[in-house]
């Protein structure tokens, strides 16, 4: 099947760069008309620019996915111009390194607000303006919703609830055709990441890893190519879940 977003409109949230980034521009040339979010002006703008340079559509909101309120006048505002919303992507999240032990309540108020009810809170907000023919959701998750998280608990655990949220409304949306999956990353340079460590991040496989693949995995899963998909999530890591504590040496092998 062709991977075509044509006469779509997606909503894709934390898209001023990175993964997020990738995923908005990827969806507008496989045809999408796309609306994007973010609390960064500049990245917004940029990412507008490169959108309508496919000839699409671009509709851009400057808020943080914290905001409820903001959040659901952006999202009314976007099916005053497009009539609906088929394909929503969850991708804004981020954290800070600390110790679970020395986050504080209002910190860890705010990492799960920002990872995890904006999530459910935009899902709600998007899902009743779906067409009867039905939509995708697809969740951006993370490598740690797979392994313990350590200076991370709660991003980790968000993470993991969202792909748990993946597979429940897969189900309990099933009938309205509604398919509901997520992403799970890693080994993927992006500046939100480069502030904690390395931008290079290793891999089983011998090359770096790109916003564009994860990009190349949510168009997959947001077309019809798809359509039999619900529940699962994708694995775009360079082998990095299925290595576990294996470790590619200098010499090419692997040690534990």
């Amino acid at each position: 099947m062709e991977l075509s977003l044509r006469g779509r409109t997606a909503l894709v949230t934390g898209a001023a760069q990175g993964i997020g980034r990738a995923i908005a521009i990827e969806f507008a040339h496989a045809g999408a008309d796309i609306a994007i979010c973010d609390r960064d002006d500049e990245g917004l703008r940029s990412t507008a620019s490169a959108i309508e340079e496919t000839g699409r559509k671009a509709i851009s909101g400057l808020f943080d996915v914290r905001d409820g309120a903001a959040a659901a006048a952006f999202v009314a505002e976007v099916v005053g111009v497009t009539g609906t919303i088929e394909l929503l992507v969850n991708n804004a999240g981020g954290g800070f390194v600390a110790n679970f032990m020395d986050v504080n309540e209002k910190g860890e108020d705010a990492l799960i607000r920002e990872n995890f009810t904006s999530v459910t809170a935009m899902i709600r907000l998007v899902v009743p303006l779906m067409p009867e023919s039905g939509g995708a959701i697809i969740n951006i998750s993370s490598i740690e919703a797979h392994r313990a998280g350590p200076g991370y608990a709660i991003y980790s655990a968000m993470k993991a609830a969202q792909e748990n949220l993946a597979k429940t409304l897969a189900l309990e949306l099933a009938d309205r055709s509604i398919r509901v999956n997520a992403i799970a990353p890693d080994a993927i340079p992006t500046p939100g990441i480069e502030q904690y460590g390395p931008a290079e991040i290793p891999c089983p496989l011998p090359y770096a890893g790109r916003p564009e693949d994860v990009a190349g995995a949510a168009l997959f899963l947001a077309s019809d190519a798809a359509r039999f998909i619900t529940g699962t999530v994708i694995h775009v890591d360079g082998g990095n879940h299925a290595a576990a504590a294996w470790k590619r040496g200098p010499d090419g092998g692997f040690t534990l």
